[in-house]
This record gives C-alpha cells, sequence and structure tokens, in this order.
C-alpha cells in the first residue's frame, strides 16, 4: 500500500501533559484521521531505542537545548546525535524550550526537519511546520519506494535503503569525497580536481539548468572571476554537464567566520576580522561590484588567519551589467545582516554592504545579533525601526564606529570601505591609548 495515502502517525513528547494535550488538540483540528500519541519524556527516552519510521511518520520533540550545542543542559541535543546514528528513526520536529540560534543551527545539521522555540509557538506557526514536515516525510517514502520497486524487493521484508551518495564521478574530472554544504539551489562538495591535483570546493546545482534563464552558478562565476586577490575566494572551473552547473573554487579547511564565533573571539580579533573584511570589500566595490549577501558563513578563514569572501550569488554589478536574481516583492539574502535599503527594496550601494559589516561587528564583540524576531519580517522590521545597539561598558569606546557602519540613513553611514579602515584605525588607537586621571 502507498504510504502516503495512509494515516500520518504523530508521537507527541513533552514533560508537561497539559502542553501536550495543547499539541494534539490543535493538530487534531487539521488531521482528524491522523494517530497523534502522547508519551511522555522519560517514557519515550525508553522506548525509542526500537521506534522506526515503520512506526511512526513525525516524532514532536520537546526538550531542553541549554545555551549552545555543547551545554550540558541541551539534552535535544544529545537525542538529536543518537537519532542521527539510526537511518530508520523517524523524522523529528524540534519544539525547544529554550535555546538559541546555535543549538537551531545544530539541531538541523542533526537531522531535525525544523526547529521551534516553544516560547513562540502558536496555532497557526505549528500547522505550518507540521504540514511541511509531513510533506518531506512523504518525499521521502515515495523516494524510498521507488528504490525499492528498482531493486525488487518488497517494501514490507526489505532491509532499509540508505540515502545513495552522489557517484564519484558526478562531474568529469571531480572525485566527490563528501557533502560539505547545501543551500536551496546547490550542493557544495569537497572533491580531489584531477587537473589540478588539490581539494577544491565543488558548487553543483540541485536541479537542472534552463537555458532559458541566467544560469546561479554562471552569475557567480561572471561576478569575481576576473578578481585576483587573497581576500577574495579563487574561482579554478565553471561549466555545465548532465544539465547541472558546477564551480570549482578554493577550499578552506579552518572553515568560515560563523565557526570561529562558536569558539569566542576576542575584542581584538574582532576588531582585526572586521578591518580584514573592510579591505576585502574595498576590493570588491573597487571592481564594481556589490556582495549583498555579507555574513559570518560566507567569510571564510584561510590557514595564516586572514579572511576570503565567498559566495557572490547574489553578487550585483554597480553599473547593472551583471544579472540580478532579485525580483519585485522577492527579497533574497539572510534577514539577519540585510541592510534598512535593502530590506525596503531600494537601489543599493556600497554602504549596504557596509551596513552587514556592522551587523558583523557587534555580533563578533556581544555573542548575539542586534535584531532579531519571530519571523523574518520583524528582523526586517527592526532592521528598518529599531535604533542603533548599545555596546555593553566594556567596548563602549567603538560606539561611534558602530552608530556610523548601523545608521539607519546610508547618507550618515560610511561612504567606502576606505573610511571604514581609517575609522578602525583611529578606533584602535583611541582603545590602546591610557587613560589619564586628575592628580
Amino acid at each position: 500500500m502507498n504510504r502516503t495515502l495512509m494515516t500520518h502517525r504523530l508521537i507527541i513528547v513533552d514533560r508537561d501533559p497539559r502542553y501536550a494535550e495543547w499539541l494534539r488538540h490543535h493538530l487534531g483540528t487539521v488531521y482528524p484521521d491522523a494517530t497523534l500519541s502522547l508519551v511522555g519524556a522519560d517514557d519515550f527516552v525508553r522506548t525509542s531505542a526500537t521506534l522506526s519510521y515503520d512506526e511512526c511518520d513525525l516524532v514532536l520533540l520537546t526538550s531542553q537545548y541549554g545555551d549552545h550545542p555543547d551545554d550540558p543542559k541541551s539534552e535535544g541535543i544529545g537525542l538529536l546525535r543518537e537519532f542521527r546514528a539510526r537511518p530508520t528513526f523517524p523524522a523529528v520536529l524540534v519544539i525547544a524550550e529554550d535555546g538559541n540560534e546555535l543549538t537551531a543551527v545544530r539541531a538541523l545539521q542533526l537531522g531535525a526537519v525544523d526547529y521551534l522555540p516553544k516560547r513562540l509557538l502558536t496555532p497557526d506557526r505549528l500547522k505550518a511546520a507540521v504540514r511541511l514536515a509531513l510533506r518531506r516525510v512523504e518525499r521521502r517514502v515515495s523516494r524510498r519506494q521507488a528504490k525499492l520497486a528498482n531493486s525488487g524487493d518488497h517494501p514490507l521484508t526489505a532491509e532499509p535503503v540508505p540515502e545513495a551518495p552522489p557517484p564519484a564521478d558526478l562531474i568529469p574530472g571531480y572525485l566527490i569525497r563528501s557533502a560539505i554544504g547545501e543551500s536551496e539551489k546547490a550542493v557544495v562538495y569537497l572533491a580531489q580536481s584531477e587537473s589540478l591535483g588539490r581539494d577544491v570546493a565543488l558548487k553543483v546545482s540541485l536541479g537542472e539548468t534552463d537555458s532559458d534563464v541566467h544560469k546561479l552558478l554562471a552569475r557567480e562565476f561572471e561576478a569575481i572571476a576576473r578578481i585576483r586577490h587573497p581576500a577574495i575566494v579563487e574561482l579554478f572551473d565553471y561549466g555545465v554537464h548532465a544539465g547541472r552547473e558546477y564551480l570549482a573554487m578554493e577550499y578552506f579547511p579552518r572553515g568560515d567566520l560563523k565557526a570561529r564565533m562558536y569558539q569566542g573571539i576576542s575584542e581584538g580579533e574582532a576588531l582585526r576580522y572586521v578591518d580584514h573584511i573592510a579591505a576585502a570589500l574595498r576590493v570588491v566595490h573597487h571592481a564594481g561590484i556589490l556582495h549583498r549577501d555579507l555574513k559570518p558563513p560566507n567569510v571564510m578563514i584561510r590557514e595564516n588567519d586572514a579572511i576570503a569572501l565567498i559566495d557572490f550569488g547574489l553578487a550585483r554589478n554597480l553599473e547593472g551589467s551583471i544579472h540580478s536574481s532579485t525580483r519585485t516583492g522577492v527579497l533574497r539574502g539572510s534577514p539577519y545582516y540585510m541592510s534598512p535599503e535593502q530590506a525596503l527594496g531600494e537601489t543599493l550601494d556600497a554602504r549596504t554592504d557596509l551596513y552587514s559589516l556592522g551587523i558583523i561587528f557587534y555580533e563578533m564583540l556581544t555573542g548575539r545579533k542586534p535584531f532579531a524576531g519571530a519571523s523574518a519580517i520583524e528582523v526586517l522590521q527592526e532592521h528598518v525601526n529599531a535604533p542603533v545597539p548599545q555596546l555593553p561598558e566594556r567596548h563602549a569606546s567603538y560606539q561611534p564606529l558602530l552608530d556610523r557602519l548601523l545608521a539607519k540613513s546610508r547618507e550618515q553611514r560610511y561612504a567606502s570601505a576606505e573610511e571604514v579602515i581609517d575609522a578602525i584605525g583611529i578606533a584602535r588607537e583611541a582603545h590602546a591609548r591610557p587613560t589619564v586621571t586628575a592628580a
């Protein structure tokens, strides 16, 4: 029987019986024929060892997540690690008792289909998240059934079929080792280049390229292929194979600035990274290009601790000759790092990247983002309307620098990356100057 046509089977796990009943009530209005089982947290931990997707489609797991992924209180991260090691475990939708963006990212990396902060959960958000999660489950079931049909095995007796890794020769000339990143439109692999004799990051589009539209990775290649500078990722190759675009570029074993921030960044290191990023933006802007998606995951760390900017998929030429992926009513990029003018869909100039740099600076100094909200729209509204956040007293000497970077009106920001670099030098000297006290 086709599993996608059968009744949905959900397990609701929560230590609070009343909250579990609240979840069941609201899901029951959407899925009246579904099997909705309530299980206490302790009972679930004891019985989950034998649970598989043959018995359950989706687990709604409420648990503690602590302040960071390695927090001893983060029981949810520990459970997800256990479940990830079992390929037959059902899909898990996380409802976090506490936690933050760091734990959310880690939960999703460990396979959770979604991460919902409990304090922000409403009936509508719950229903929307479960609806999307079950669609993903149904697609997985369909793929699994197709594999079983092709193998000739019976679906009730066959062993679980794991997701097949990409073929090593997915792109001729590159031996794929592992996947190291993924977006909604492309996967990035660690691969060995036969012609270069070295490891590269190989970005491959997920879907086949439509020849009638401007190609996604071609735009990125066009944006930066002519720039040769250590602060910008080096591109080696671009092409299309079997309908899929690919782009070979430098591989950075040390990872990105976001991972570096997890380890903790000192004040001096934060200022140095901002200085280096501003210098990289100077190169990009002098080449007539806006990055438009500047954020920590797009700042890679070299072996000598210098930085290199990557991911120019949203880059735009200041003269407009590079095709833009922005359409009316569509915003591209991360809402946490967008300038007010980008949030409003206005024409952009180099100062939009400088605003994003200010967000990164604040995040490195404080360990949190300056603007947050329950939705992307709320975050964008904060960028447009909320005052510039104040730094803690120990970093107060950098407030004037931050105020100029994060000014709501671009006319009040630094006019160029050069001005930012000069301002950083002045701020560094002022901070180092000893305070003279009266006798």
